[in-house]
């Protein structure tokens, strides 16, 4: 290895059996650390600890054929690796994976950011990492993780949107349902995954996997929730009397699931209704935001029940979650 200072930086040189490779750096620390990186994967590769032909597009492709359907995202994850192999500007996809280096990522961060917020690159930046980390400690495919020092967007601002009152009674307006009703429709099936939703702070995909051996006397349990897939894990979702009152309106819809939903249907059509209804700026995950700062503000759960119920595994998430208004606070101290 060899750093040799220029007018512009420092470049960095090495020469291993037989395979010389040079790269200019502004940094020395730079310099140093891509060329160790490089002596590493050069004696790897002649050594054969590594798998030196795998290129990162067949990385990605291992990953969401045999990987993703373990994971709670599977759709998510598969269309965006779907859509990250339909766009060769964005990562060097033919590049041999031990050669795919941290500079490679920051170009691919660059060019997203130039059409998507920093939140949705933060997530790509997730899966690629899980993915990376997979080649890493499974396949031992790489011996580095090479996002890791990839310097991260900034951390979007949590959404603090509730859903008010006028909004939820033109929503449930909008999607039909009446509470003397019998459901019979799955717009009308919408409506009280809704009013569940806000009742509980359940997800659209807890609710949409609910059938009806998952629901109890008092509790409905979520077999495999987000946070515990990976350890096979559920959790048990407390049900208030007007919960359970909410879900026997279900009763003969669907012989097994509780609401007959797909997550992809409930969206799409809770949006369609909302923009029809001339409402905007709240999702359906905000009913969870919403349930949350309900319960939270009613002072009937302390905060490690309310934790429990949410299914939080940090009580930071709270803080997350609970997003009173200063008047509704100020009303509890008069």
């Amino acid at each position: 290895m060899y750093i040799r200072k220029t007018n512009t930086g420092y470049v960095a040189e090495i020469y291993v059996n037989g395979t010389r490779r040079s790269k200019s750096f502004p940094l020395r620390r730079e310099a140093v650390q891509w060329a160790t990186l490089e002596e590493m994967l050069i004696r790897s590769e002649v050594n054969g600890s590594i798998d030196a032909k795998r290129t990162l597009r067949e990385t990605l492709e291992r990953y969401r054929d045999e990987i993703t359907s373990r994971n709670t995202g599977e759709r998510w994850e598969r269309i965006r690796i779907d859509a990250i192999l339909a766009q060769p500007t964005w990562l060097p996809l033919d590049k041999k994976i031990s050669h795919v280096t941290t500079e490679d990522f920051s170009n691919f961060r660059d060019e997203r950011l130039k059409t998507v917020k920093p939140g949705t690159v933060l997530r790509e930046f997730g899966l690629l990492s899980a993915i990376m980390e997979v080649a890493r400690k499974e396949w031992k495919w790489i011996h580095t993780n090479p996002i890791r020092d990839v310097k991260k967007p900034t951390e979007p601002n949590a959404r603090d949107r509730l859903i008010t009152s006028y909004e939820i009674k033109m929503m449930l307006r909008g999607l039909g349902y009446s509470p003397n009703k019998r459901v019979t429709t799955i717009s009308e099936s919408i409506g009280v995954c809704f009013l569940l939703a806000l009742r509980t702070g359940m997800r659209a995909g807890d609710l949409t996997g609910l059938t009806w051996g998952n629901i109890h006397s008092q509790h409905a349990t979520i077999k495999i929730d987000k946070v515990g897939r990976r350890k096979g894990l559920g959790r048990d979702v407390p049900l208030s009397r007007k919960s359970i009152r909410v879900l026997e309106k279900m009763r003969g819809f669907d012989t097994e699931s509780v609401f007959g939903l797909k997550s992809q249907t409930l969206d799409a059509r809770f949006r369609s209704v909302r923009d029809r209804q001339l409402l905007k700026g709240f999702t359906f995950h905000d009913a969870r935001h919403t349930a949350a700062t309900w319960i939270g503000l009613s002072g009937r759960l302390t905060l490690i029940e309310l934790c429990n119920m949410m299914g939080w595994k940090d009580p930071k998430m709270a803080l997350k979650y609970f997003n009173p208004k200063p008047s509704s606070i100020a009303n509890k101290l008069n």
